[in-house]
């Protein structure tokens, strides 16, 4: 099969070709970075009422794509047509006038607003005075949030609601105002399949009412569920625009990164069987803090890739920020190395030998206005002090970051290079060499592909086996139970709890998805 441009879609869910020009062209669209070509004559058509997949490996050009599109960059060349007419957008306002909404992977809310108060951020419905009028607000809040399903407590502060719910509100708050066009950034990157599966019914309810959907996504399986069609970038350049009925997910993760992907194979028992003779490097009993971790027992082998498994809620991060001294226990213990364990903060852990790759990478695991070499030495600051005055020496942070990079394979122009300006999965490199530097007995990796193209995602996997068979135990998290099959043991979490521990070889997705939503006999009773 070849790849089709595709000009005029049909309507997602009714079959129906939408009437009048497409909603969104992009035609020609070229852009450049200090000589470097992120786009090169990049075209993409979008229907109303069409759902248009982007795909493409990290670096590959979709968020410059994208940012041209939301008025953040400028295209060197090429041309916008809105509802078919030619349009310059020079700014986010622009966008937000053409009803161009954007919900990005990292959602910028406000914390310490409600959900309201973050829906309401720039919506001048119902104000004749060029005040907020909050009646109105809330009327147009509660109605939007009705329409995506509801549920979603408006009064609660963002920072104390789920991810799930936090997606909505910023999906919401795009729809606060007249929406053509809503584009989506990994939206469900922490989703259960519950969640997503929630997520995909409103997407079909958006484009029954004519709204086109750009969907972003690594997620292959769910791309080719959602969407009509797909266009694959690579390298800046255009691929092709598949028929998402007419390709499958080797297909199409073959156009992505240009090569085969090797699946992720369970390790040899004979291998486990090693592991767990071994004295366990880190010994959890009865670890606690209300109301999110109840009595959790584990033992961390050296060598052990020990996978975690369990929904949004069960307790998976909260249990890896307790090993890592980020929250403190309401009870239980640990032992790391036979010698009790009980960090006061980060910087005691990673001091002890213990190290946390976070979720939330760009807010929490890097400082994306420094370069990439002071990124890779913040675990490490004291190594790359002066002898005598203690100072810090640049040439010896940027000696060790050169070190890093090449070994890790982080594209970069140099390691002086911000790292706000780097693709998601060279910035997760950054983070797991910020880490790896400071050799670490135990190293918890939480998500550490979300966001990370297949070909990241594979290079991440070597890296976290070259660790383990170099005597560090691993403690991986991940909402992605098949990319679990790297793994030697999965313990499996539901409500704060550890409920079962199964062997690599049997934690298949199905498997690990039943035990992940399985009743506990208590509450059969």
């Amino acid at each position: 099969m070849r790849a089709t441009e595709t000009t005029t879609p049909q309507a997602a869910g009714n079959g129906v070709a939408p009437a009048g020009p497409p909603i969104v062209e992009m035609r020609g669209i070229s852009k450049s970075f200090g000589g470097a070509r992120a786009l090169d004559d990049v075209s993409i058509t979008l229907g109303a009422g069409d759902v248009l997949a982007l795909c493409g490996a990290n670096g590959a050009g979709k968020s410059t794509l994208v940012r041209i599109l939301a008025g953040v960059e400028t295209a060197d060349a090429g041309t916008i047509r809105v509802a078919g007419e030619d349009v310059s957008i020079d700014s986010p306002q622009d966008a937000t006038r053409l009803g161009l909404n954007f919900i990005h992977q990292e959602l910028n809310l406000v914390p310490k607003f409600t959900g309201l108060q973050n829906m309401a951020l720039g919506y001048e419905g119902g104000s004749r005075t060029g005040f907020l009028d909050r009646r109105a607000a809330r009327r147009r809040a509660v109605e939007v949030i009705e329409g995506l399903g509801g549920g979603v407590p408006l009064d609660t502060e963002v920072e104390r609601l789920t991810v799930s719910e936090r997606w909505m509100i910023s999906l919401g708050r795009s729809l606060m105002r007249e929406a053509r066009v809503i584009a989506m950034d990994e939206p469900t990157a922490s989703f259960t399949e519950e969640e997503a599966e929630r997520l995909f019914s409103v997407i079909a309810d958006l484009t029954k009412s004519g709204v086109g959907v750009l969907y972003i996504s690594h997620r292959l399986d769910e791309v080719l569920h959602v969407s009509r069609d797909v266009t694959v970038l690579r390298n800046g350049r255009m691929v092709g625009t598949f028929v998402a009925d007419e390709i499958d997910r080797d297909r199409l993760t073959r156009e992505i990164i240009g090569r085969e992907v090797t699946d992720l194979a369970p390790p040899p028992e004979e291998a486990v069987e090693r592991h767990l003779h071994s004295e366990p490097v880190l010994t959890v009993r009865g670890l606690a803090r209300e109301p999110r971790v109840h009595g959790v027992d584990l033992d961390i082998h050296p060598r052990e890739i020990l996978g975690v498994a369990g929904l949004v809620g069960s307790g998976r991060t909260e249990l890896a920020r307790l090993m890592f001294g980020a929250d403190s226990p309401t009870g239980g213990a640990m032992q790391l190395d036979g010698k009790d364990f009980s960090p006061r903060s980060p910087y005691d852990a990673i001091r002890r030998g213990v190290a946390l790759v976070p979720e939330e990478r760009r807010s929490e695991g890097l400082l994306l206005q420094e370069s990439v070499a002071r990124n890779i030495a913040l675990a490490t600051m004291h190594d790359d002090r002066q002898p005598t005055t203690r100072l810090l020496s640049p040439g010896r942070m940027r000696a060790t970051a050169k070190e890093m990079v090449e070994r890790f394979g982080i594209k970069v122009s140099s390691v002086d290079q911000l790292v706000g300006d780097l693709s998601g999965g060279n910035q997760q490199k950054v983070v797991v060499s910020k880490y790896v530097r400071a050799a670490p007995k135990l190293l918890i990796l939480d998500e550490p592909t979300v966001g990370v193209d297949v070909g990241a995602r594979g290079e991440l996997y070597g890296i976290i086996r070259e660790l383990a068979h170099a005597g560090a135990a691993i403690v991986l998290i991940s909402s992605d139970f098949e990319e679990l099959a790297i793994c030697d043991r999965v313990a499996v979490m539901r409500e704060g709890r550890v409920v079962d521990i199964v062997d690599g070889a049997h934690a298949t997705k199905d498997h690990l998805t039943s035990l992940c939503y399985a009743v506990p006999e208590e509450k059969q009773a």
